[in-house]
């Protein structure tokens, strides 16, 4: 049976979206000139920066109950610490609305200590990694294995950056592809992973006995999907790991939250189960959140 198009039965999280604070903003040109992989997405004016209150304002036109925040991948821990007590202050301002995601570069020699503060300061886990943008190989697991540990032991998922193989090219694509992630997924098999942009296809290879049989803590976002596929990708990956391994998150500001909640809303669901799985209770277990009944703010 075909669930009809319409809203999901409870509050919908979008669990990938990225702000930053005022002052990155109003400064943009100057963190143009500190950060390789910010000038390489940002020196387009035309590329977007949110605040935590133009998310807000986003999550009320879309119809979202809570959103999970990304930082940027910063390959200077100063600006990534920085960044992280703006999301920080900015999750006490929208308690019932926001959570967020601690940034951290996993191979400094303060990374550990980044990650531990992140989490103790109300960090749902840890995230976006980007390999590209931070200097460290996916296939070399070893040089940040302290990070992870810290997550595998907190029980917290770790959020990274996937590319896909093939496809056109695009700012910020990077080379983190099925066969770069793999080694480390094997690596830290009780790590709870989010792989996002539908895990750069990965997904597709679980169709092999042995990489499902690495993957079983490894879910998928669909961040800026309509941007790398069609849309029958979400039946797709769902019929091959099923419902309870799909994230919706849009990657706003590089979507527009409405229009592709809208969209995702249209899809041929199986069933209320499905839809509110990936649109909801998914992001509720992976990033512990208690949600409360009623938006809030």
């Amino acid at each position: 049976m075909i669930a009809p198009p319409g809203p999901a039965s409870i509050g919908v999280i979008d669990a990938h979206v990225h702000v930053f604070p005022p002052h990155f903003v109003s400064a943009r040109d100057d963190f143009i000139a500190r950060d390789r992989w910010f000038e390489l997405l940002y020196t387009n004016p035309m590329s977007l920066l949110a605040t935590a209150e133009s998310l807000i304002e986003a999550m009320d036109n879309a119809g979202v109950e809570r959103a999970v925040l990304c930082g940027f991948p910063w390959s200077d821990g100063g600006i990534c610490r920085e960044h992280n007590t703006y999301m920080a202050e900015a999750v006490a301002q929208f308690p019932n609305r926001l959570s967020w995601l601690g940034i951290v570069v996993p191979t400094a020699e303060d990374g550990v200590s980044d990650a531990g503060w992140c989490l103790e300061n109300g960090a749902s886990g840890l995230g976006e990694l980007n390999a590209d943008a931070q200097g460290f190989d996916w296939r070399n697991p070893a040089s940040f294995e302290g990070v992870i540990r810290l997550c595998v032991e907190s029980n917290r998922p770790v959020l990274v950056h996937a590319s896909e193989a093939v496809g056109h090219a695009y700012p910020g694509k990077g080379t983190a592809t099925p066969e770069r992630l793999l080694p480390f997924i094997e690596r830290f098999p009780d790590l709870k992973l989010v792989a996002a942009h539908w895990g750069g296809g990965l997904p597709f290879f679980e169709l092999m006995p042995e990489v499902a049989a690495l993957t079983a803590n490894v879910v998928y976002d669909c961040a800026a999907s309509s941007y790398l596929y069609r849309s029958q990708v979400f039946r797709s990956v769902l019929d091959i790991v099923g419902p309870d391994r799909v994230l919706f998150g849009s990657d706003y500001p590089v979507l527009r939250m409405d229009r592709f909640l809208s969209r995702v809303h249209g899809l041929n669901w199986r069933d209320d189960h499905e839809r509110d799985a990936v649109l909801s209770l998914n992001a509720r277990r992976i990033f512990a959140l208690d949600v409360p009944d009623g938006d809030g703010s």
